[in-house]
């Protein structure tokens, strides 16, 4: 007697859900891959994992799988790393401006949203259910302190198979150094022999930072770190000598507008003083100093947007939270590294 392998589609929140209703006979029957593929498209749910995972197409090994109820979810992601630390220049007699730190690379798949570096949106996850995804929020540099030095890098964030990577550190040294290279880039420092160069961005993450200025005989600056949305300020003449980071991006992914991995500032070396610190889960970078500590960059943050017929659960090693928006839950993981999984 021949077997037979019926299925039932709902359709909740715009997600198909593939259900098991019934299997004749005892579930040993092989089943071709190209027949299940053929029945999964006929609900509109066919999901190849759950193929792929199939040993040799057999309906038992089918069944057990729709049972347990691995469905697939499509995943809104917005992933920013640690920003770069401000870097220090200590000279004294106005040559001291350290350079600023790079914001961490941002990358996001929130529809019509830009991500780092001027790229539009990416295109979403289409995840499973029950399957454990990894995550790690990626710390922010430290700034250089009181003694002259390169601000350190900021550390990557990862979600799944996506990767941003940590901002650069902003350069410190008496002859101008030069910002280092990450997410978005770290600037250059002013010194009083020379001045240094930003360091660059990420392709699709971040923008470089600016370089330093050194005007002979009389002042250096530090240039602004690389932002998210827009490189950063070199200072000179034309631009009133601006120090200022590149800018952030801002996204909607949690159902407010918040912007996020801004560029660290430079230091005017006629001004002894530290640089301010970024704000934890921000990606932005800390600000350069002359003579004192130097800021450090935010700790990065990785964001879900997902069907609000699902559960996120948050594994141990990560600290997060999940909130409802509309039709949608959020999940935002602030610190840590472990697995995320959905049911």
């Amino acid at each position: 007697m021949a077997k037979f392998l019926l299925l039932l589609a709902s359709r909740i929140a715009g997600i198909v859900k593939a259900y098991l209703v019934r299997v004749v006979g005892d579930g040993g029957t092989t089943v071709s891959r190209d027949h299940a593929q053929e029945v999964y498209s006929d609900v509109q749910a066919y999901n190849p994992t759950l193929i792929e995972s199939c040993e040799s197409g057999k309906a038992g090994t089918l069944y057990s799988l729709l049972e347990s109820g691995v469905v697939a979810l499509t995943v809104e992601y917005l992933v920013i790393a640690g920003g770069g630390g401000g870097g220090t220049v200590t000279f004294g007699n106005n040559y001291g401006g350290g350079g600023g730190g790079g914001a961490g690379g941002y990358r996001s798949s929130v529809s019509g949203e830009s991500s780092g570096g001027g790229a539009s949106d990416e295109t979403p996850l289409t995840l499973s259910t029950l399957t454990n995804y990894s995550v790690t929020i990626g710390g922010g540099g430290a700034g250089a302190g009181s003694t002259t030095g390169n601000g350190s890098s900021g550390s990557s964030s990862t979600f799944s198979t996506i990767t941003s990577d940590g901002g650069g550190g902003g350069g410190g040294a008496t002859s101008g150094g030069n910002g280092l290279t990450g997410g978005s880039g770290g600037a250059g420092s002013g010194g009083d022999t020379g001045a240094g160069s930003g360091g660059s961005g990420t392709t699709d993450q971040g923008y470089a930072g600016g370089d330093g200025l050194l005007i002979a005989g009389v002042q250096s600056f530090g240039g602004g770190g690389g932002g998210a949305g827009g490189v950063g300020a070199t200072p000179s003449s034309g631009n009133s000598y601006s120090m200022n980071g590149g800018v952030g991006v801002a996204s909607l992914i949690t159902g407010s507008s918040v912007t996020r991995a801004v560029g660290g500032d430079g230091k005017n070396g006629g001004i002894t003083g530290g640089g301010s610190s970024a704000s934890a889960n921000t990606g932005s970078g800390g600000g350069g100093a002359d003579g004192a500590n130097a800021g450090s960059g935010g700790s990065g943050v990785v964001i879900l947007r997902y069907p609000s017929t699902y559960s996120i659960t948050i594994g141990t090693g990560l600290t997060g939270s999940e909130a409802t928006d509309g039709a949608d839950k959020v999940a935002t993981i602030t610190a840590g590294t472990g697995n995320v999984s959905w049911n």
